[in-house]
């Protein structure tokens, strides 16, 4: 059994949901479960259309919506052919975006917009993504069998971001899904979308679909998690940013982890955790490329000599210089200093101290000033906005002298606002100016990648 999810680019049309079709039923034989996305751009739609009907301009709010039912009208149309499976489901469709207009309008009365009705709001691109899917591969004459998530997939009351409750859905992913399998149909089901125990829709956060995709892995113990994207696999460097990237044959875990969250848009940041505690290997694949072999993320890849394997890049972060004399000797100090953080529920990227300083970054700001004016309670604060993190990324960075060296050789002429190296052994991130990413992301592609190491691990990327 292999867990199949593709992407919103992937399933973005007629032509593009031909195409997976065709890739799953490569896959045949190793009993695929296919998790969708929506198809692409429709969960900003949807979340835009409620923002609309928040502020009251329920015109622009509708006109979302209808821009919406017309694509995926457009897209039903030239995938089915059967005149009566496209008008019932049509019938459908309209009438899921008939009850989006009336929810709408009671945001509008309200003037309010709560994350239960965003969920609800925003779910509802998978259900039509899969829905449209799962009949197409039954005109064609596949086994199929379309499962809703909000069966299996059972989280907590966290809504917009809610926390998979991973022993409620490995005894419900059981009962709704193995079935199915063992009768060697091919199931499809949604990615992002979950639901309460008591039944009421929610949705894992943006990007949750690949995390959806691994916890249905974890609790079915798949033989592999493939994620279908529209990049070839985890490249060198952002190939946007770097022409030359290459791409890895296989990396750690613990890089991929490094990688997703310090910026390399490839993966979810969570969704290596349920495959890591389960030890199931995650593939990443590119849709419009299948003939590309990816790249495979393992717990124990093969040792090689390479230092760097990835540069990632992240702008949009803010650094917090915290300076205080009471610090100096003092225990509890950094406990406070964390508190304020928890308190306004704000996720610290990076952390760097000394004996009477603390810098760490965030990339968040909605909440910055609150996080401020609590701090100046303990110590004089500085905020330094529009800055960037740089992070180079390698298992045997640990075991390789000199790679500090040649990164501040690279970056010889772009000023350091912070530096962090040492909670994590192989991964060395850095803060610089947002508008010196670009080339110091070149320059340090150029050091470590140019010409790339004479080694098996990189592989040119398709044309």
């Amino acid at each position: 059994m292999i867990i199949m999810k593709f992407g919103g680019t992937s399933v973005e049309d007629a032509r593009a949901m031909k195409n997976v079709i065709e890739i799953v039923l490569r896959e045949r034989e190793r009993k695929p479960i296919v998790v969708l996305s929506a198809i692409a751009g429709a969960t900003n739609s949807l979340l835009r259309s409620a923002q609309r009907a928040l502020d009251g301009d329920l015109v622009k709010a509708h006109g979302e919506l209808n821009d919406l039912l017309e694509r995926h009208v457009l897209l039903l149309e030239n995938l089915i052919d059967n005149r009566s499976d496209v008008q019932q489901l049509i019938l459908s469709i309209r009438k899921r975006f008939d009850e989006l207009k009336t929810l709408c309008q009671g945001i509008a009365i309200l003037g309010e917009l709560t994350n239960r009705s965003l969920d609800a709001i925003g779910s509802l691109g998978e259900q039509l993504s899969t829905m449209i899917f799962a009949r197409a591969m039954a005109e064609r004459g596949h086994p199929v069998e379309l499962v809703d998530a909000r069966t299996f997939i059972i989280t907590d009351e966290q809504y917009a971001s809610a926390a998979p409750l991973f022993d409620r859905i490995a005894q419900e992913a059981e009962v709704r899904i193995l079935p199915f399998v063992q009768a060697e149909k091919i199931v499809v089901t949604q990615g992002f979308v979950g639901s309460t125990v008591k039944g009421v829709t929610t949705t894992l956060g943006r990007g949750g679909s690949d995390y959806s995709a691994a916890i249905i892995g974890a609790a079915l113990k798949a033989e592999e998690i493939q994620i279908w994207t529209d990049v070839d696999g985890v490249l060198t460097a952002d190939p946007r940013i770097a022409p030359a990237a290459k791409k890895l044959k296989v990396i750690s875990f613990r890089e991929a982890s490094e990688l997703a969250y310090f910026g390399a848009k490839v993966l979810h940041p969570s969704t290596i955790l349920p495959a890591v505690e389960k030890n199931i290997p995650v593939i990443v694949l590119n849709s419009k490329r299948p003939q590309s072999s990816g790249t495979r993320i393992v717990a124990d890849p093969p040792k090689s000599k390479v230092a760097v394997k990835s540069i990632a890049s992240k702008k949009g972060i803010t650094v917090i210089n915290i300076q205080s004399s009471r610090m100096l000797m003092a225990y509890g100090f950094l406990s406070s200093i964390f508190s304020v953080f928890q308190r306004h529920q704000t996720a610290v990227d990076l952390v760097s101290t000394s004996e009477v300083a603390v810098s760490l970054t965030i990339d968040n700001t909605s909440r910055l000033d609150q996080i401020v004016a609590d701090l100046r309670g303990y110590a004089e604060v500085n905020v330094y906005e529009k800055k960037a993190i740089i992070c180079v990324v390698g298992e045997q960075m640990r075991s390789t002298a000199g790679v500090a060296d040649r990164v501040f050789h690279a970056l010889n002429d772009i000023t350091v606002t912070m530096i962090s190296q040492g909670a994590s052994e192989i991964n060395m991130s850095l803060v610089i100016d947002e508008d010196s990413m670009v080339r110091a992301v070149q320059q340090l592609h150029k050091e470590f990648f140019e010409p790339m190491p004479e080694h098996d691990l990189f592989e040119e990327v398709d044309a």
